[in-house]
Protein backbone atom coordinates (compact mmCIF):
# COMPACT_ATOMS: atom_id res chain seq x y z
CA UNK A 1 0.00 0.00 0.00
CA UNK A 2 2.92 2.33 -0.65
CA UNK A 3 2.55 5.28 -3.02
CA UNK A 4 4.97 4.84 -5.91
CA UNK A 5 3.97 7.64 -8.28
CA UNK A 6 1.59 10.57 -8.69
CA UNK A 7 0.43 11.89 -12.06
CA UNK A 8 -1.14 15.30 -12.75
CA UNK A 9 -2.63 15.28 -16.25
CA UNK A 10 -4.10 18.54 -17.63
CA UNK A 11 -7.11 18.19 -19.90
CA UNK A 12 -9.81 20.39 -21.40
CA UNK A 13 -13.46 19.62 -22.25
CA UNK A 14 -15.81 22.37 -23.50
CA UNK A 15 -19.11 23.07 -21.82
CA UNK A 16 -22.15 22.71 -24.06
CA UNK A 17 -23.78 25.35 -21.88
CA UNK A 18 -21.37 27.73 -20.11
CA UNK A 19 -22.18 28.65 -16.53
CA UNK A 20 -22.19 32.37 -15.72
CA UNK A 21 -22.16 33.79 -12.20
CA UNK A 22 -21.13 36.91 -10.28
CA UNK A 23 -17.43 36.07 -9.87
CA UNK A 24 -16.84 34.73 -13.38
CA UNK A 25 -17.96 32.29 -16.04
CA UNK A 26 -16.81 28.86 -17.20
CA UNK A 27 -16.79 27.86 -20.87
CA UNK A 28 -14.22 25.04 -20.79
CA UNK A 29 -13.39 22.57 -18.04
CA UNK A 30 -9.63 23.09 -17.91
CA UNK A 31 -9.06 20.57 -15.17
CA UNK A 32 -6.36 18.18 -13.97
CA UNK A 33 -6.80 14.43 -13.62
CA UNK A 34 -4.79 13.18 -10.64
CA UNK A 35 -3.72 9.53 -10.47
CA UNK A 36 -2.01 7.89 -7.50
CA UNK A 37 -0.15 4.61 -8.17
CA UNK A 38 0.76 2.07 -5.49
CA UNK A 39 3.18 -0.82 -5.25
CA UNK A 40 0.17 -3.18 -5.39
CA UNK A 41 -0.64 -2.00 -8.91
CA UNK A 42 -3.68 -0.02 -7.76
CA UNK A 43 -4.45 3.39 -9.32
CA UNK A 44 -6.61 5.92 -7.48
CA UNK A 45 -8.14 8.85 -9.37
CA UNK A 46 -9.64 12.26 -8.65
CA UNK A 47 -10.33 15.51 -10.47
CA UNK A 48 -8.89 18.96 -9.75
CA UNK A 49 -11.05 21.88 -11.01
CA UNK A 50 -8.92 25.04 -10.73
CA UNK A 51 -10.93 28.20 -10.04
CA UNK A 52 -8.63 31.23 -10.27
CA UNK A 53 -11.50 33.62 -9.54
CA UNK A 54 -12.08 31.90 -6.20
CA UNK A 55 -8.87 30.29 -4.92
CA UNK A 56 -6.23 31.67 -7.26
CA UNK A 57 -5.26 28.26 -8.68
CA UNK A 58 -4.78 27.62 -12.38
CA UNK A 59 -4.48 24.42 -14.37
CA UNK A 60 -0.74 24.96 -14.90
CA UNK A 61 -0.31 25.83 -11.24
CA UNK A 62 -2.05 22.66 -10.05
CA UNK A 63 0.16 20.52 -12.30
CA UNK A 64 3.28 22.33 -11.16
CA UNK A 65 2.64 22.12 -7.41
CA UNK A 66 1.72 18.43 -7.61
CA UNK A 67 4.67 17.50 -9.82
CA UNK A 68 7.32 19.52 -8.01
CA UNK A 69 6.18 19.61 -4.37
CA UNK A 70 3.34 17.26 -3.44
CA UNK A 71 4.34 14.14 -5.39
CA UNK A 72 7.89 14.07 -4.00
CA UNK A 73 6.44 14.63 -0.53
CA UNK A 74 4.08 11.63 -0.58
CA UNK A 75 5.84 9.04 -2.74
CA UNK A 76 7.05 6.27 -0.45
CA UNK A 77 4.34 6.80 2.16
CA UNK A 78 1.61 4.25 2.81
CA UNK A 79 -2.01 4.96 1.91
CA UNK A 80 -2.98 4.65 5.59
CA UNK A 81 -0.51 7.32 6.67
CA UNK A 82 -3.17 9.98 6.15
CA UNK A 83 -2.08 12.31 8.94
CA UNK A 84 1.53 12.30 7.78
CA UNK A 85 0.36 12.96 4.23
CA UNK A 86 -1.76 15.89 5.41
CA UNK A 87 1.14 17.23 7.44
CA UNK A 88 3.44 17.20 4.42
CA UNK A 89 0.87 18.79 2.13
CA UNK A 90 0.17 21.53 4.67
CA UNK A 91 3.79 22.64 4.66
CA UNK A 92 2.74 24.45 1.47
CA UNK A 93 0.17 27.19 2.01
CA UNK A 94 -3.07 27.49 0.01
CA UNK A 95 -3.43 25.31 -3.15
CA UNK A 96 -6.67 23.75 -1.80
CA UNK A 97 -7.82 22.14 -5.06
CA UNK A 98 -4.45 20.51 -5.71
CA UNK A 99 -4.33 19.14 -2.16
CA UNK A 100 -7.94 17.95 -2.28
CA UNK A 101 -7.54 16.05 -5.53
CA UNK A 102 -4.44 14.22 -4.30
CA UNK A 103 -6.19 13.36 -1.04
CA UNK A 104 -9.25 11.96 -2.83
CA UNK A 105 -7.14 9.91 -5.24
CA UNK A 106 -5.41 8.38 -2.21
CA UNK A 107 -8.79 7.47 -0.66
CA UNK A 108 -9.89 5.93 -3.98
CA UNK A 109 -6.71 3.84 -4.05
CA UNK A 110 -7.20 2.86 -0.41
CA UNK A 111 -10.78 1.73 -1.08
CA UNK A 112 -9.73 -0.28 -4.13
CA UNK A 113 -6.92 -1.93 -2.19
CA UNK A 114 -9.08 -2.85 0.80
CA UNK A 115 -12.17 -3.78 -1.21
CA UNK A 116 -14.44 -1.10 0.27
CA UNK A 117 -16.34 1.82 -1.22
CA UNK A 118 -15.05 5.25 -0.20
CA UNK A 119 -18.51 5.97 1.21
CA UNK A 120 -18.20 2.91 3.45
CA UNK A 121 -14.75 3.96 4.65
CA UNK A 122 -16.02 7.44 5.49
CA UNK A 123 -19.26 6.54 7.25
CA UNK A 124 -21.58 4.45 5.10
CA UNK A 125 -24.84 6.19 6.04
CA UNK A 126 -26.64 5.80 2.69
CA UNK A 127 -25.92 5.16 -0.98
CA UNK A 128 -27.52 8.21 -2.60
CA UNK A 129 -28.33 11.90 -2.41
CA UNK A 130 -31.07 14.12 -3.76
CA UNK A 131 -29.77 16.44 -6.48
CA UNK A 132 -29.79 20.23 -6.57
CA UNK A 133 -29.11 21.95 -9.90
CA UNK A 134 -27.33 25.31 -10.24
CA UNK A 135 -28.93 27.83 -12.58
CA UNK A 136 -26.48 30.36 -14.05
CA UNK A 137 -27.20 33.88 -15.25
CA UNK A 138 -29.74 34.21 -18.04
CA UNK A 139 -33.11 35.78 -18.70
CA UNK A 140 -36.03 34.79 -16.46
CA UNK A 141 -37.67 32.86 -19.31
CA UNK A 142 -34.48 30.93 -20.15
CA UNK A 143 -33.80 30.03 -16.51
CA UNK A 144 -37.39 28.86 -16.02
CA UNK A 145 -37.07 26.72 -19.15
CA UNK A 146 -33.86 25.12 -17.88
CA UNK A 147 -35.38 24.42 -14.48
CA UNK A 148 -38.43 22.83 -16.10
CA UNK A 149 -36.16 20.65 -18.26
CA UNK A 150 -34.21 19.48 -15.22
CA UNK A 151 -37.44 18.72 -13.35
CA UNK A 152 -39.16 16.93 -16.22
CA UNK A 153 -36.10 15.01 -17.49
CA UNK A 154 -34.23 14.15 -14.29
CA UNK A 155 -36.79 14.66 -11.52
CA UNK A 156 -34.74 17.47 -9.92
CA UNK A 157 -36.84 19.73 -7.70
CA UNK A 158 -34.17 21.74 -5.85
CA UNK A 159 -32.43 24.66 -7.54
CA UNK A 160 -29.62 26.98 -6.51
CA UNK A 161 -30.11 30.23 -8.38
CA UNK A 162 -27.04 32.31 -9.20
CA UNK A 163 -27.62 35.95 -8.28
CA UNK A 164 -25.35 38.93 -7.59
CA UNK A 165 -25.89 41.09 -10.68
CA UNK A 166 -26.53 44.81 -10.66
CA UNK A 167 -29.15 46.07 -10.42
CA UNK A 168 -30.23 43.33 -8.05
CA UNK A 169 -33.73 43.47 -9.52
CA UNK A 170 -32.40 41.46 -12.50
CA UNK A 171 -32.03 38.52 -10.16
CA UNK A 172 -35.05 39.01 -7.94
CA UNK A 173 -37.16 38.94 -11.11
CA UNK A 174 -35.63 35.58 -12.04
CA UNK A 175 -36.30 34.03 -8.64
CA UNK A 176 -39.89 35.32 -8.66
CA UNK A 177 -40.44 33.89 -12.15
CA UNK A 178 -39.10 30.50 -11.03
CA UNK A 179 -41.44 30.40 -8.04
CA UNK A 180 -44.47 31.58 -10.02
CA UNK A 181 -43.92 29.23 -12.95
CA UNK A 182 -42.79 26.11 -11.09
CA UNK A 183 -44.90 26.55 -7.98
CA UNK A 184 -44.37 25.47 -4.40
CA UNK A 185 -43.26 21.97 -5.40
CA UNK A 186 -39.68 23.12 -5.89
CA UNK A 187 -37.05 24.26 -3.41
CA UNK A 188 -35.12 27.46 -4.18
CA UNK A 189 -32.07 29.10 -2.68
CA UNK A 190 -29.79 31.86 -3.93
CA UNK A 191 -26.03 32.30 -4.27
CA UNK A 192 -24.50 35.70 -5.07
CA UNK A 193 -20.84 34.61 -5.13
CA UNK A 194 -20.00 37.76 -3.16
CA UNK A 195 -21.47 39.94 -5.92
CA UNK A 196 -23.58 42.36 -3.88
CA UNK A 197 -22.85 44.77 -1.07
CA UNK A 198 -24.45 44.16 2.32
CA UNK A 199 -27.10 46.80 1.70
CA UNK A 200 -27.92 45.47 -1.79
CA UNK A 201 -28.19 41.99 -0.32
CA UNK A 202 -30.57 43.17 2.39
CA UNK A 203 -32.82 44.92 -0.13
CA UNK A 204 -32.81 41.93 -2.47
CA UNK A 205 -33.66 39.47 0.29
CA UNK A 206 -36.46 41.74 1.50
CA UNK A 207 -37.87 41.81 -2.02
CA UNK A 208 -37.79 38.01 -2.14
CA UNK A 209 -39.13 37.49 1.38
CA UNK A 210 -42.41 36.02 0.12
CA UNK A 211 -40.78 33.42 -2.18
CA UNK A 212 -39.99 30.77 0.42
CA UNK A 213 -36.22 30.62 -0.05
CA UNK A 214 -34.38 27.87 1.82
CA UNK A 215 -30.94 29.50 2.05
CA UNK A 216 -28.91 32.52 1.00
CA UNK A 217 -25.27 31.90 0.11
CA UNK A 218 -22.27 34.28 0.04
CA UNK A 219 -24.38 37.34 -0.77
CA UNK A 220 -21.55 39.76 -0.03
CA UNK A 221 -17.79 39.44 0.53
CA UNK A 222 -16.64 37.87 3.80
CA UNK A 223 -13.95 40.52 4.19
CA UNK A 224 -16.74 43.09 4.56
CA UNK A 225 -16.70 41.99 8.18
CA UNK A 226 -19.10 44.47 9.74
CA UNK A 227 -21.44 44.49 6.76
CA UNK A 228 -21.60 40.71 6.72
CA UNK A 229 -22.49 40.48 10.41
CA UNK A 230 -25.11 43.20 10.01
CA UNK A 231 -26.64 41.35 7.06
CA UNK A 232 -26.73 37.92 8.68
CA UNK A 233 -28.48 39.33 11.76
CA UNK A 234 -31.36 40.52 9.56
CA UNK A 235 -32.02 37.35 7.60
CA UNK A 236 -34.76 34.85 8.44
CA UNK A 237 -33.10 32.06 6.41
CA UNK A 238 -29.73 30.36 7.08
CA UNK A 239 -26.77 32.19 5.53
CA UNK A 240 -24.38 29.73 3.86
CA UNK A 241 -20.66 30.43 3.91
CA UNK A 242 -18.96 28.81 0.91
CA UNK A 243 -15.81 30.37 -0.52
CA UNK A 244 -15.11 31.88 2.91
CA UNK A 245 -14.92 28.49 4.68
CA UNK A 246 -12.29 26.48 2.83
CA UNK A 247 -10.85 25.13 6.12
CA UNK A 248 -12.24 24.03 9.47
CA UNK A 249 -10.58 27.05 11.08
CA UNK A 250 -12.40 29.37 8.69
CA UNK A 251 -15.70 27.70 9.59
CA UNK A 252 -14.99 28.49 13.23
CA UNK A 253 -14.10 32.09 12.43
CA UNK A 254 -17.17 32.77 10.29
CA UNK A 255 -19.68 31.10 12.56
CA UNK A 256 -18.39 32.37 15.90
CA UNK A 257 -17.95 35.81 14.35
CA UNK A 258 -21.62 35.92 13.38
CA UNK A 259 -20.92 35.95 9.64
CA UNK A 260 -22.60 32.63 8.75
CA UNK A 261 -25.20 30.22 10.09
CA UNK A 262 -24.68 27.34 7.63
CA UNK A 263 -21.83 26.04 5.47
CA UNK A 264 -21.14 24.44 2.11
CA UNK A 265 -18.71 21.52 1.99
CA UNK A 266 -16.94 21.03 -1.32
CA UNK A 267 -14.77 17.95 -1.63
CA UNK A 268 -13.04 19.60 -4.59
CA UNK A 269 -11.36 22.02 -2.16
CA UNK A 270 -11.13 19.99 1.07
CA UNK A 271 -10.88 16.45 -0.26
CA UNK A 272 -12.20 13.68 1.96
CA UNK A 273 -9.85 14.07 4.91
CA UNK A 274 -10.37 17.79 5.51
CA UNK A 275 -14.05 17.62 4.53
CA UNK A 276 -14.57 15.06 7.28
CA UNK A 277 -13.06 17.45 9.79
CA UNK A 278 -15.31 20.26 8.55
CA UNK A 279 -18.32 17.95 8.76
CA UNK A 280 -17.59 16.92 12.35
CA UNK A 281 -17.13 20.55 13.35
CA UNK A 282 -20.41 21.55 11.71
CA UNK A 283 -22.19 18.66 13.38
CA UNK A 284 -20.85 19.73 16.77
CA UNK A 285 -21.90 23.33 16.21
CA UNK A 286 -25.37 22.35 15.01
CA UNK A 287 -24.96 23.92 11.57
CA UNK A 288 -26.97 23.26 8.42
CA UNK A 289 -24.74 21.79 5.70
CA UNK A 290 -25.07 21.52 1.92
CA UNK A 291 -22.74 19.64 -0.39
CA UNK A 292 -21.53 22.21 -2.92
CA UNK A 293 -20.43 22.04 -6.54
CA UNK A 294 -17.31 23.58 -8.07
CA UNK A 295 -18.74 23.20 -11.58
CA UNK A 296 -17.52 19.64 -11.34
CA UNK A 297 -17.11 16.92 -13.92
CA UNK A 298 -18.70 13.51 -13.41
CA UNK A 299 -15.62 12.39 -11.48
CA UNK A 300 -15.90 15.45 -9.26
CA UNK A 301 -19.61 14.84 -8.76
CA UNK A 302 -19.11 11.20 -7.77
CA UNK A 303 -16.59 12.37 -5.16
CA UNK A 304 -19.20 14.77 -3.79
CA UNK A 305 -21.93 12.14 -3.53
CA UNK A 306 -19.47 9.60 -2.09
CA UNK A 307 -18.79 11.98 0.79
CA UNK A 308 -22.30 13.39 1.15
CA UNK A 309 -23.90 9.94 1.30
CA UNK A 310 -21.49 8.84 4.02
CA UNK A 311 -23.06 10.98 6.76
CA UNK A 312 -26.58 11.66 7.96
CA UNK A 313 -26.02 15.43 8.20
CA UNK A 314 -24.70 15.90 4.66
CA UNK A 315 -27.37 13.63 3.14
CA UNK A 316 -30.29 15.60 4.58
CA UNK A 317 -30.20 18.29 1.91
CA UNK A 318 -30.01 17.98 -1.86
CA UNK A 319 -26.39 18.13 -3.04
CA UNK A 320 -25.20 20.22 -5.97
CA UNK A 321 -24.45 17.25 -8.20
CA UNK A 322 -25.73 17.92 -11.71
CA UNK A 323 -23.66 20.55 -13.51
CA UNK A 324 -21.79 17.86 -15.40
CA UNK A 325 -24.97 17.72 -17.48
CA UNK A 326 -23.86 20.99 -19.06
CA UNK A 327 -20.59 19.49 -20.37
CA UNK A 328 -20.12 18.31 -23.96
CA UNK A 329 -18.30 15.14 -22.85
CA UNK A 330 -16.56 13.54 -19.87
CA UNK A 331 -13.67 11.20 -19.01
CA UNK A 332 -15.63 8.44 -17.27
CA UNK A 333 -15.95 5.13 -19.09
CA UNK A 334 -19.49 4.71 -17.73
CA UNK A 335 -21.42 8.01 -17.50
CA UNK A 336 -23.31 9.02 -14.38
CA UNK A 337 -27.10 9.00 -14.52
CA UNK A 338 -29.58 10.95 -12.42
CA UNK A 339 -32.91 9.19 -11.84
CA UNK A 340 -35.94 10.52 -9.95
CA UNK A 341 -33.90 13.46 -8.73
CA UNK A 342 -31.23 11.29 -7.11
CA UNK A 343 -27.62 10.33 -7.78
CA UNK A 344 -26.31 7.11 -6.27
CA UNK A 345 -22.77 6.07 -5.45
CA UNK A 346 -21.18 3.57 -7.78
CA UNK A 347 -20.92 -0.14 -6.91
CA UNK A 348 -17.42 -1.45 -6.57
CA UNK A 349 -14.42 -0.58 -4.45
CA UNK A 350 -13.10 2.96 -4.05
CA UNK A 351 -15.13 5.47 -6.03
CA UNK A 352 -16.33 2.73 -8.39
CA UNK A 353 -15.32 4.59 -11.55
CA UNK A 354 -12.88 4.06 -14.40
CA UNK A 355 -11.36 6.58 -16.78
CA UNK A 356 -11.91 6.00 -20.49
CA UNK A 357 -8.33 5.87 -21.91
CA UNK A 358 -9.42 7.00 -25.39
CA UNK A 359 -11.22 10.04 -24.04
CA UNK A 360 -8.28 10.94 -21.83
CA UNK A 361 -5.93 10.63 -24.79
CA UNK A 362 -8.22 12.89 -26.83
CA UNK A 363 -8.68 15.66 -24.25
CA UNK A 364 -5.34 15.71 -22.42
CA UNK A 365 -3.19 18.78 -23.05
CA UNK A 366 0.29 17.52 -22.21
Amino acid sequence: MKITAVEAIPYAIPYAKPLKFASGEIHVAQHVLVRVHTDDGVVGVADAPPRPMTYGETQAGVVAVIDTIFAPAVVGLGLMEREEIQSRLNRTVANPVAKASLDMAIWDAMGKTMGYQVTELLGGYTDRMRVSHMLGFDSPAAMVTEAERMRDTYGITTFKVKVGRRPYTLDTAVVRALREELGDGIELYVDANRGWSASESARAMKEMADLGLTFAEELNPADDVLGRRWLVQQLDVPFIADESVSTAAEVTREVLGGSATAISIKTSRTGFTQSRRVHHLAEGLGLEVVMGNQIDTQLGSICTVAFGAAFELTSRRAGELSNFLDMSDDLLAEPLEIHDGELTIRPGAGLGVEIDPDKLSHYRQD
